[in-house]
């Protein structure tokens, strides 16, 4: 192998160079002022977004013992992260805990932790042994980024997948610089989880994975059992999904059809995150200091691959949420794409070369940090014209409150569930309920036993009402006939399907159509073009395989048809869709 000239630590069994202690403690007290300072700036904006809270009512239904489902007796999987929701749920027994600040907290906890081993990481491979400053450089374009510190709260899993990927590049700089932390099949089943912290962190896990394999590779027999380890959880949860829910992803990703190519209105979302804050400053930057250390540094082939690991994998994270057309939330989904390509420059030495770079990243950073901000046009945000939205800003003018946690923040939240609540306590029998444009509520007899409700807005009333209640939505995050229905093209990303309550009316009400038509400024034309929908046997399956008791035979069905089922999709407007032969 090469020798590192600038950059290595002293050989082993050299006394440190003079003034070397010096340098760590220094380096520590940076480094650890960077989290501070993060951690600060985070929970100074705490907050929680309604899709946090509709992971929190899947934790409630587990904890209730109903399962990992949002509507008890419904089986979807409305959360795209699976540990997420575990991890939620390994904590949400604490009694006198709201689930809401739960999710704020250890939302927070993680991105503190993931953030920590990344510059513990980097410091490792930089090299702090010889007599040389270690200093926060790409660390600081995180700390100051509102989206980053954003969704280290929010409810949602972002904290995790900033904890998994730091705990994953900390775990290859060990195994490249031949300090592991532990065996290298530990190693391989953490760099496996990506799937299941999110199914896109998938393409940051094979690259982690070869890399994992080219740093420490033995032998074929060995590299196999590496493997196995990687896959074991995710296989036996996917094997779990097909079986429970019908279907071979999420049904979040279903609804936003997560294998579809929206490359313009992709790119129009990356430079919605790259323009308000003049992110080429910095990235150009951090080029520069990679391309220092590159001059001055003959880097040995441990290193190069372990640098390349986070650099492919960014991109391929980066190309990925392009092409399918982005986001709607300003920023949250390029986050780990620019977590990964700045890892390898998180923090480094202290010379005369790399000193000009990072005070210029220190100078962007307080301007960043200070005044540069992304717009939010509240009204086009209500209207739906707006397609990318600061989601915490617009959730904190929602709520008239600095930090909106708890789902009786939002007096939109309150003003839904409250009447549903008042009516449940008549003890009325269970009904289909729609709001007509007057605010009257009508009430459909429903033949499943359920009070169904639906909203657009599903995780803070999920929140709000019984467990027993169906809480649906149009775009079908937690409502399966909306998740197989066909996209409108021009809606917005995340919300580009729609099956309004009529569709809960005709497939889950056994009134004729003709007594619907005492509601007319509710039901139209389309019941009896939706009950033919779902006379078809694919529909019949698919509703089958969320709705019919788990038995061994039902979940055998869904295993073998789960890929079927995931295909299948019937025209939004239902007068054009299939009709049975």
């Amino acid at each position: 192998m090469s020798t590192v000239i600038d950059d290595a630590p002293a050989p082993v069994g050299e006394a440190p160079e003079p003034g070397a202690r010096r340098a760590a403690w220094g380096t520590w007290l940076l480094l650890g002022l960077t989290v501070a300072v993060f951690a600060v700036l985070a929970w100074n904006r705490r907050w929680m977004s309604d899709d946090g809270m509709i992971v929190l009512r899947t934790v409630r239904q587990i904890l209730a013992g109903n399962g990992p489902v949002f509507n008890a007796g419904e089986r979807v999987e409305s959360n795209t992260s699976t540990l997420w929701t575990y991890l939620l749920v390994a904590f949400g027994w604490i009694p006198g805990l709201r689930l809401e600040w739960l999710a704020v907290i250890l939302g927070l906890l993680c991105s503190i932790g993931g953030l920590l081993l990344a510059l513990d990481g980097t410091r490792r491979l930089v090299g702090a042994t010889r007599p040389a400053l270690v200093v926060p450089a790409g660390a600081l374009v995180l700390i100051v980024l509102p989206p980053f510190l954003d969704f280290a709260t929010s409810g949602l899993e972002t904290g995790l997948t900033t904890l998994w990927l730091g705990s994953t590049w900390w775990l290859l700089v060990r195994h490249a610089r031949r300090t592991p932390a532990c065996p290298v099949a530990v190693t391989a089943l953490v760099v496996g989880l990506g799937v299941l912290v999110r199914p896109d962190l998938a393409l940051f896990s094979v690259v982690a994975g070869i890399g994992l394999l080219v740093l420490e590779w033995r032998s074929w027999r060995r590299a196999l059992l590496w493997v196995a380890a990687a896959a074991a959880l995710p296989v036996a949860y996917q094997v779990f999904r097909m079986g429970y829910y019908g279907l071979i992803t999420p049904n979040t990703a279903l609804v936003k059809e997560a294998s579809g190519a929206l490359w313009s209105r992709g790119w129009d979302y990356l430079t919605d995150f790259a323009g308000p804050y003049y992110l080429w400053i910095p990235l150009v930057l951090c080029l520069l200091l990679g391309g220092l250390r590159l001059r001055r540094t003959q880097i040995d082939r441990a290193v190069a691959v372990v640098v390349a690991v986070p650099l492919l994998g960014g991109l391929a994270l980066a190309t990925y949420v392009v092409r399918v057309g982005g986001d709607f939330m300003h920023g949250r989904m390029l986050l780990p794409a620019l977590f990964c390509l700045l890892l390898p420059v998180l923090a480094v030495r202290l010379t005369r070369a790399t000193a000009v770079p990072v005070v210029a990243l220190a100078v962007w950073a307080v301007v960043a940090g200070g005044w540069l901000r992304t717009g939010t046009d509240l009204t086009g945000l209500a209207n739906g014209t707006v397609d990318v939205a600061d989601e915490r800003a617009a959730y904190v003018a929602a709520s008239h409150h600095e930090h909106p946690i708890l789902a009786e923040d939002f007096d939109e939240f309150t003003a839904m569930a409250g009447p549903i609540n008042a009516m449940l306590a008549t003890g009325q029998e269970p009904a289909v309920l729609v709001q007509n444009k007057q605010g009257v509520w009508h009430r459909y007899p429903t033949t499943n036993g359920r009070t169904v409700v639906q909203f657009f807005n599903i995780g803070g009333p999920g929140l709000l009402l019984p467990l027993d209640v169906w809480v649906h939505d149009p775009i079908g995050l937690a409502n399966p006939t909306a998740a197989h229905s066909t996209p409108y093209p021009e809606r917005r990303i995340g919300h580009n399907k729609y099956a309004g309550s009529v569709w809960d009316i005709a497939e889950l009400s056994n009134e004729s159509s003709t007594e619907l038509t005492r509601y007319g400024d509710v039901v139209d034309t389309s019941i009896d073009a939706i009950r033919g929908i779902f006379a078809c046997s694919p529909a019949r399956e698919m509703l089958d395989s969320v709705r019919a008791p788990l038995t061994p035979d039902r979940f055998w069905q869904n295993l073998i048809h789960a890929v079927g089922l995931s295909s299948l999709r019937y025209d939004h407007d239902p007068r054009q869709a299939y009709r049975c032969n």
